[in-house]
């Protein structure tokens, strides 16, 4: 079985057997994929952690094919109708439709046309018209009559019921439709009559039609989303008559009564069992496909959001703005902890905005603030442009801050036990501010999908979406690396190996014992084993440990060659860490092993080179324009800084500074042709676009980034 797994996943990867062999291997010893692409490059052959997690999900397929494959065998051996033929058919397929196909005709039913029709004893006279030979064919359907049956035209109906369930149980014939599906299928959207109204945010797919294959993901989720909501008739199917003339290929024989009879079988079979049968099947593998295609913009886009440059461990002041209800202020300490709350209310109705920047001035030279955290909400722009570039009379730089999900973290159980005291409002300009510090140590409070970087969250197979997600988070929180004694549970909870359990166990034991001054102390934490030990302890830091390698990703099982490239040049491991001259005299080849290869010694040389840098870098401040305040001071041909705040299939969003933001779809994106978005920017990106359009009935802006 494995060596058939081997085949298949190779076949649907394209990578050696072999690395797919070591990798299964790793994978079933519990090993994570963070750490298998880090630290077990030499067994993997380097694979990266997108290709062992396409492994990681190949292997899981064909595990729950044979899962089923088990079900159906017991299935049809305990109705006793299982042929060595159907066995070894049902054995030899990996392919799920065609394992259905084969289960189709002994799979329970209810009630069914062709049913009832068995039941009158129609079946003789089906079996006999297939046979497509010349008789009389009254003659014999005569022959069947009954008080259910009475007269000729039911018994042939009958007999064609069942003949119809036949033809939409034959592999060949599922094949053929399936075969048109693919070749020729079309999706087809209507207006719900008398939905105008309702229904306009739809009127693209009012009367709409486009070949399924080159439906993209964004507007097939969009039909379908119009139809779930009752606005949308939609239907996906090839020409009716190019399928079936492929059916009657295959069942109508002769050209005489019985094969009239066959076809009438066929093309009632085709219209009411096989077209919508084998639209479902599309209909899955389409949205499958657009799922597939919406998750993967979701999570590059939250990649790029969690691996923000972070400001670090600076005094911030975080600003949660609003009109009526005023503006929250909160001063975190370089740790992020709450030292003040409180309110302003410099914006309409108040107005009091003299008061409020003399209190936000006080405020930044009693806690020695460093920079302002300011979220991009109702008011923010207005209150950015109140709190900018004041006088502080210090260095004081502003950053408006994406506050999505804020609300949803404020509301948290983690918000509630962190801050029981404190309402909703407070905790929220709290996660405002420690956002700017660290994003991705705020961000792992929240659920993904309430960050706001996807499309059509909600659309897409939930249970896909989490899994793509939760995967995303590990890695980013592991590829930047962690630090043991600051990190929160949350952050915790995402690397490699640990899990909630273990991660409250280490805050814990930091409770009752302190700060960690070397990694090994991880041993001593409650239900912490030496596997969970092994696959988390590279991704942990600790700055002025022990061990200095322990404020680096070196793993400590490399520790020992380490300190052995040390005293081969006469020195410590220190000494190595500060003399980059002494380091360039390292001749990797010395120490390579059957355990340690080139992948990893380059690895150890440059983490060497940078021990404890933050990979993200440094967050820099982003000036918008001050002539642009709203929608209306927009015009066309202007050229405008911003921000990209979202990233999608169709194109960009850009913050410019005010409340909506503009699109530059893929097509004006670059003077180059743009398969994919993401080629061209990235989340958090500043870019200079020009305004080619403003709807101010819809709100919308269109941009584009061409010759700009």
């Amino acid at each position: 079985m494995l060596n058939t797994y081997l085949d298949l996943i190779a076949k649907a990867t394209g990578l050696p057997k072999t690395k797919i062999s070591n990798t299964i291997n790793l994978l079933e010893e519990g090993a994570t994929i963070p750490f298998i692409s880090r630290y077990r490059k030499e067994v993997t052959g380097s694979l990266d952690e997108v290709q062992i997690a396409n492994i990681q999900e190949q292997l899981q397929k064909l595990k729950d094919i044979d899962k089923r494959r088990e079900t159906i065998i017991a299935s049809i051996e305990e109705q006793g109708k299982m042929t060595p033929d159907l066995l070894q058919k049902i054995k030899k397929t990996y392919q799920l439709n065609e394992l259905e196909d084969l289960y189709l005709p002994y799979k329970r039913k209810r009630k069914t046309r062709a049913s009832v029709a068995r039941e009158n004893g129609l079946e003789p006279l089906a079996s006999k018209l297939l046979l497509q030979e010349n008789f009389n064919i009254n003659k014999f359907a005569s022959t069947l009559l009954s008080e259910k049956v009475t007269t000729i035209e039911d018994a042939l109906k009958g007999a064609r019921d069942i003949i119809a369930e036949q033809v939409n149980e034959t592999e060949e014939a599922r094949t053929s439709v399936r075969q048109s599906f693919k070749d020729d299928a079309y999706i087809r959207a209507k207006l719900v009559r008398g939905k105008e109204k309702e229904a306009a945010k739809y009127q693209d797919y009012f009367d709409y039609s486009e070949k399924l294959s080159r439906c993209p993901s964004h507007r097939l989720l969009a039909i379908r989303r119009g139809e779930d909501e009752g606005f949308l008739r939609v239907k996906i199917g090839p020409e009716e008559e190019e399928a079936l003339y492929h059916l009657e290929k295959i069942f109508v024989k002769n050209k005489n009564e019985a094969g009239e009879q066959i076809a009438l079988a066929v093309g009632d079979g085709y219209k009411r069992l096989l077209a919508p049968s084998i639209e479902t099947e599309f209909r899955n593998l389409a949205k499958a496909k657009a799922d597939e295609e919406a998750i993967q913009v979701f999570t590059e886009n939250l990649r790029q959001l969690l691996l923000a440059a972070p400001l670090g461990q600076r005094s911030i002041l975080a600003l949660d703005p609003g009109f009526r209800s005023g503006c929250k202020v909160v001063c975190l300490d370089a740790q992020g902890n709450l030292i003040y709350n409180g309110n302003i209310y410099p914006h309409p109705p108040q107005s009091r905005a003299d008061q409020a920047i003399s209190e936000i001035k006080q405020l930044v030279k009693k806690y020695k603030i460093d920079a302002l955290a300011i979220g991009n909400g109702t008011a923010g722009r207005e209150t950015y442009q109140m709190f900018a570039g004041l006088d502080y009379g210090r260095p004081v730089d502003a950053f408006m801050v994406n506050e999505s999900g804020a609300s949803i973290y404020s509301a948290s159980l983690a918000a509630r036990e962190e801050f029981p005291d404190k309402d909703v409002t407070v905790r929220g300009a709290v996660s405002i501010g420690r956002r700017l510090m660290d994003p991705l140590a705020e961000l792992v409070k929240i659920d993904p999908k309430s960050i706001g970087v996807g499309q059509y969250q909600h659309d897409v197979q939930q249970n896909m979406l989490k899994e793509s997600l939760d995967r995303t988070v590990e890695s980013c929180v592991n590829s930047v690396g962690i630090n043991l004694n600051t990190a929160s549970k949350h952050l915790l909870t995402y690397v490699s190996g640990l899990g909630p359990t273990l991660a409250q166990n280490i805050v814990d034991y930091r409770s009752e014992n302190g700060e960690f001054k070397q990694r090994k102390q991880l041993l001593k934490v409650a239900r912490m084993g030496d596997k969970a030990y092994e696959q988390a302890a590279g991704f942990l830091r600790i700055r002025n440990g022990k061990h200095p390698l322990d404020n680096t990703a070196v793993h400590p099982e490399r520790y020992a060659l380490v300190e052995k490239m040390a005293k081969d040049l006469g020195t410590d491991v220190s000494g190595l860490l500060t003399n980059k001259l002494m380091r360039q005299q390292i001749n990797l080849k010395n120490y390579i092993s059957e355990q340690v290869g080139l992948p990893t010694l380059k690895d150890i040389m440059a983490e060497l080179e940078k021990p404890g840098l933050d990979p993200r870098g440094a967050a820099k401040a982003i000036q918008f324009s001050k002539a642009i305040q709203t929608i209306e001071d927009l015009k066309e041909g202007m050229v405008v800084t911003g921000v990209v705040n979202n990233v999608t299939n169709f194109g960009a969003f850009v913050d410019i500074g005010i409340k909506e933001s503009g699109l530059v779809h893929i097509s004006q994106l670059a003077n180059h042709f743009v398969k994919n978005p993401a080629d061209v920017v990235k989340l958090g990106q500043q870019v200079e676009a020009r305004v080619m359009g403003v709807d101010l009935e819809r709100k919308r802006v269109q941009l584009s980034m061409k010759e700009v």
